[in-house]
């Protein structure tokens, strides 16, 4: 009697209100955000926060009366701020739910532009960019480990593609915008472009599609004890230094080398991000069949050679935008490559190797424009390239250095995996 019972049909209303449930589920996956818009809308209001102040400097220097390399600080101060967050988030990190940190970020993000927006004085702006720096650390540690967790398989490497498309689109749709709410006044390019990209980014998130979400364990121990994790760090610092100094100059550039207005090299610059686009492509398709170490290698070779050509000849203003487009293309490949490897090398603790990513991003741009700045008066534009390509040269061997005891132990497994498919990236 029992065994009878056991298998005995529900009745009609449980059966009806499961099938309701199911088709509930079914419907929010459906209709829900996709992943992928979510973490490119969460890069996206990042990297806003970082381009809005170039064009305005000048502006920010004559309202408030003090010097343009004064002013400058400004992003020193929010740079300095993420860089030294982040290495918190990976040193005293715990378990936390992702939704929830990049909610956390994206706040701060909106706040600091709303303070950024209506300081009074120079002190003001320069303390609303803390919130803005702590932001940048929560939004770019947790969109990338987002990225290994919200989705399955191979899945994984295109949304971290798409995570990463976030920020040259922000560049080629926030510079123009800037511009032209700029000519107004340059409080408005705060609220047009950083405070409406993480509001946008906020909506986006509360409307995302369900997916798994964390707890995520953050073990800043076991991410040092993993092979290679430190050599990893080393190289995205020098390759984010070399990167970001190149872009901190190119625009002086152009000026300097061929006279070109401010709104022709702001051109110039945005069909110089868009070159990043494919590069980031075709870095993803082949980390499906290459191993992620000598991918990392070839691009910052490639890189390296396009920064000293770029920086060392001076033909003509289409060849520079030509070598400085080629330059992106490596440049964004090889960033894809290097977040993929730091995913794998975690071994499980993403937020933890994002997180210390985060900072060497962040210090990467303080040490390149710092770099740049004491080459170029010695030894010109020439100088700076021939710098920066020795600095993605470092970056390449760094990668391939190997440990002793277990030579290219985690990179060779890493890079098996890859091609078998068995890890999410």
């Amino acid at each position: 009697m029992w065994a009878r019972r056991r298998y005995q049909p529900a009745p009609p209303a449980i059966r009806a209100a499961v099938k309701v449930g199911w088709r509930m589920e079914e419907v929010s996956e459906r209709h829900g955000l996709a992943p992928s818009a979510v973490l490119f809308t969460c890069l996206f209001a990042a990297q806003a926060a970082l381009l809005v102040l170039s064009p305005i400097l000048p502006q920010v220097a004559a309202d408030f009366d003090v010097s343009t390399s004064t002013a400058a600080q400004l992003r020193s101060v929010s740079g300095i701020t993420a860089g030294l967050f982040a290495l918190v988030i990976a040193a005293k990190g715990k378990q936390v739910a992702l939704s929830r940190l990049l909610k956390i970020g994206l706040f701060l993000l909106a706040g600091g532009a709303l303070a950024s927006a209506v300081s009074p004085t120079f002190l003001l702006l320069l303390a609303s960019q803390v919130p803005l720096g702590l932001g940048l650390a929560l939004v770019l540690s947790g969109a990338l480990a987002a990225s290994d967790v919200w989705a399955q398989g191979e899945e994984g490497a295109k949304l971290l593609s798409w995570a990463l498309i976030g920020q040259p689109v922000a560049w080629i749709v926030g510079q123009p915008v800037v511009g032209a709410v700029a000519g107004v006044d340059w409080r408005w390019a705060w609220i047009a472009v950083p405070l409406g990209s993480s509001l946008a980014a906020l909506v986006a998130m509360a409307a995302r599609r369900p997916t798994p979400d964390g707890p995520l364990e953050c073990d800043p121990k076991g991410l040092w004890r993993q092979p290679h994790i430190k050599s990893w760090a080393w190289g995205e610092l020098a390759a984010f230094s070399a990167w970001a100094g190149t872009l901190v100059f190119a625009g002086a550039f152009f000026i300097e080398s061929y006279g070109a207005s401010v709104g022709e090299t702001g051109l110039i610059l945005g069909l110089v991000a868009a070159a990043y686009l494919p590069g980031n492509y075709l870095g993803r398709r082949l980390l499906r069949s290459v191993k992620a170490p000598t991918l990392l290698l070839a691009f910052a070779i490639a890189a390296s050679v396009g920064v000293a050509i770029f920086g060392g000849l001076q033909p003509g203003v289409v060849f520079s935008l030509v070598a400085l487009s080629i330059l992106a293309f490596f440049a964004g490949g090889r960033t894809i490559s290097g977040a993929a490897l730091g995913l794998r090398l975690a071994d499980g603790r993403r937020l933890a190797a994002m997180s210390v990513r985060t900072a060497m991003l962040q210090f990467g741009y303080l040490f390149g424009s710092a770099i740049g700045g004491v080459m170029l008066p010695v030894w010109g534009f020439a100088g700076v390239g021939w710098t920066f390509a020795g600095l993605f040269a470092v970056a390449g061997a760094v990668h391939l250095q190997k440990a002793t005891g277990a030579p290219g132990l985690a990179y060779e497994n890493a890079g098996k995996y890859l091609r078998r498919g068995r890890l999410r990236v």
